[in-house]
């Protein structure tokens, strides 16, 4: 049964993809989209990596989805076409996938296997301050990506605002929701927040340890507060409010902060010293998830598009 049902994800997904990249219609296939990242999750499930099917879940599915939509819909609102045009037969880029398909086949096939880094990482990880072996290279062992990671994000939003027209500026951000009164979106603003941030905070704190982290429990804060903002709940910040910038940079300045701290320990920058890594790192998980949670969520706002001025 094991082997049918992995036979069967694997045919599933196969198939969504190419519904994805041929299928006919912008709306069709930014859903076939979403499907094929919650396929994706299930196969790294299969595959025991959970901390790779929550992040691909909330954030290659649900938030990269959401923000498609959210562009989809902004088409729509401008009077753009948002419909491509008949599709046609492209030969180079046709010419160009089967090569990069057939360039992996032989990798994968013609390459020797790669030596496991399983020793040398359970040799480390008792350094590391956490259990997590995923947290431990992330936070502690390849601090570097984790880092840009968090900074590409808040460039993104900074790239995203720098469209703001110069009127807009100190309105704020994103469109004014309108929700009928103890319709549905509404009822949904106030019954999801309160669960998705118990999950959040969860994910977050159990990070350490177990699957979970800064990444996936800010994007499922990031889906609260959104959710909460459409159902007319929470006025969206403007751009100019002190307070929404420092929660913006909260997480990269104390993940600089604790790199500055392990090379006055003298043991690298960005490297955290035994003494202090199981702390120090629970504070980075809080500070970054909260950064992310809110570079996420005002991504998905969008800048301010006047309208709404108090």
């Amino acid at each position: 049964m094991t082997l049918i049902f992995d036979a069967m994800l694997c045919a599933l997904t196969l198939g969504v993809a190419l519904a994805t990249v041929l299928g006919c219609g912008v709306f069709r296939t930014i859903v076939f989209f979403v499907v094929y990242g919650l396929l994706l999750s299930v196969a790294w499930v299969r595959l025991d990596a959970v901390d790779v099917a929550l992040a691909e879940a909330a954030i290659g599915a649900g938030l990269t989805g959401v923000l498609f939509l959210a562009a989809f819909g902004k088409l729509t609102r401008i009077g753009v076409e948002a419909e491509p045009s008949p599709k046609r037969f492209h030969l180079p880029a046709a010419l160009g996938c089967i090569g990069l398909s057939g360039a992996m086949a032989w990798a994968w096939f013609a390459l020797p296997e790669p030596h496991r880094p399983t020793p040398d990482l359970s040799d480390a990880l008792p350094r590391a301050g956490v259990e997590n072996p995923v947290t431990a290279v992330l936070l502690n062992f390849r601090a570097w990506d984790t880092l840009l990671e968090g900074t590409v994000l808040l460039a993104a939003l900074i790239g995203l605002w720098i469209l703001t027209r110069d009127e807009d500026w100190h309105h704020r951000l994103g469109r004014l929701q309108h929700v009928r009164s103890g319709g549905v979106m509404e009822s949904f603003g106030r019954l999801l927040p309160p669960v998705g941030t118990l999950v959040g905070v969860y994910l977050i704190y159990i990070g350490a340890d177990q699957p979970g982290g800064a990444f996936q429990g800010g994007t499922v804060l990031a889906a609260v507060g959104l959710i909460a903002a459409l159902a007319g709940l929470l006025r969206p910040p403007r751009i100019t409010e002190c307070s929404w910038r420092m929660a913006l940079v909260a997480g990269p300045l104390v993940f600089l902060g604790a790199g500055v701290a392990g090379e006055v320990f003298g043991v690298g920058f960005l490297t955290l010293p035994g003494s202090i890594a199981e702390g120090a790192i629970f504070i980075i998980e809080v500070a970054l998830g909260l950064s992310i949670a809110v570079t996420l969520a005002l991504l998905v706002i969008g800048p301010p598009e006047g309208g709404d001025s108090e």
